[in-house]
């Protein structure tokens, strides 16, 4: 049996909330994937040890301290624009824990081109009720939720897609990241000017129809993958192994975030039906009681000055 690593149990990277309307869903978000490729360690061929990146001058050749490296844009050829760590963490986005939908789309409406990272939703929290009629209504309407999260500082595009019992959140290229069609050399789209016949486009038809079946992702391998893993096995077997000492790792901080709270669902609804009635020139109805009655300024002050961490989505 070829060696393998276990694959590491799902952790949660991110929490915080879905928001449509006056709707928040508090949620964790889990990586959709799992990197089962071969990592070939650096190692020292003397000693075993592990070699890793130094930071080397490329035009002397010699490393340099942390703290001689500053940044810099090009913005001609040799000519750069250095940007301080302070400019840097002023442009920023402002970290927020809410995956904010904009829009809800056509299913079928995001080329698959956009599509860049997949991760898992959950609900947490309590937020069972809410996530699940999320998804029906996704399902439904057959419509995705177009959104905004800001994950390590960093803010993504992202489609929110209801997949089976769960929701996905699927990371989106920007648009101007996307290169057009117009300097490929391309046939044209239409099948005549294209050079291609009738019987031609029946008889590929018929081989798609032939070759055609259902999709199953386990009949499909990584060769090389396996292939390796096999040469591991047989040196393991051959005793041809050398013991490497790692040095010790460094803590991390938890990811932790705060959930969002959840009030009446029904009455979120209409509130953020109100809202879109009042925004089109209609009357609001009167909140409520319950709804009306002001929050403690205590419990108001204490969630704003809440701190909110979150760690590098894997």
């Amino acid at each position: 049996m070829p060696v393998s690593k276990k694959a590491p149990a799902p952790r949660v990277l991110w929490k915080g909330a879905i928001s449509f309307g006056l709707v928040h869903i508090p949620v964790a978000l889990y990586s959709a994937t799992t990197d089962r490729g071969i990592d070939f360690d650096w190692l020292d061929k003397r000693t075993m040890d592990p070699v890793g990146y130094k930071r080397i001058n490329k035009k002397t050749g010699k490393e340099i301290a942390r703290e001689q490296i500053v940044k810099g844009v090009e913005y001609e050829d040799g000519e750069y624009v250095v940007i301080s760590d302070k400019e840097i963490a002023a442009a920023y986005p402002k970290t927020t824990q809410t995956i904010e939908i904009e829009t809800f789309v056509p299913a079928n409406g995001i080329p698959f081109v956009y599509l860049e990272r997949p991760y898992y939703v959950a609900p947490i929290n309590r937020g069972a009720k809410v996530y699940a009629l999320l998804r029906e209504t996704l399902q439904r309407s057959e419509r995705v939720g177009v959104a905004r999260v800001v994950i390590q500082t960093k803010q993504h595009l992202a489609v929110l897609v209801p997949a089976g019992p769960g929701l996905v959140l699927n990371l989106l290229r920007w648009g101007a990241d996307i290169r057009p069609w117009t300097d490929l050399p391309l046939p044209s789209e239409d099948a005549k000017k294209a050079g291609l016949s009738e019987r031609e486009l029946k008889m590929a038809k018929q081989l798609v129809d032939d070759m055609s079946a259902d999709w199953d992702p386990n009949e499909f391998k990584d060769e090389f993958k396996d292939e390796i893993l096999r040469l591991i096995d047989k040196k393991v077997k051959a005793g041809q192994t050398e013991t490497v000492t790692q040095p010790e790792p460094e803590e991390e901080q938890s990811t932790e975030g705060r959930g969002a709270k959840i009030i009446d669902l029904t009455e979120l609804l209409q509130r953020s039906l109100r809202g879109k009635a009042k925004a089109a020139g209609e009357e609001e109805a009167p909140p409520p009681k319950a709804a009306a009655k002001k929050r403690k300024p205590a419990a108001k002050t204490a969630a704003r000055k809440a701190p909110v961490r979150h760690r590098r989505a894997a």
